[in-house]
């Protein structure tokens, strides 16, 4: 389970940043993604007791809710 919240949140990074960087149109996809990613990671890192990591995971989950406020609203 561990491999899979690992790698299933490092895909889904991957593919935020690449629909960002893009610029087609597709951003709150990509915030969604990156807002899916970092609780998958968040999980991971919780688990595993990988405390700065999850400290990150914070961040990154409110730059997603940013980035899906302000690009949907």
């Amino acid at each position: 389970m561990n491999k899979i919240l690992e790698w299933s949140g490092v895909i889904t990074a991957i593919l935020y940043s690449i629909l960002v960087a893009l610029n087609i149109g597709l951003e709150f996809l990509g915030f969604s993604l990156l807002f899916i990613s970092a609780i998958l990671i968040g999980f991971w890192s919780f688990k595993l007791k990988h405390k700065g990591i999850l400290f990150l995971q914070f961040f990154y989950a409110s730059a997603g809710v940013i980035g899906m406020i302000r690009w949907f609203g």
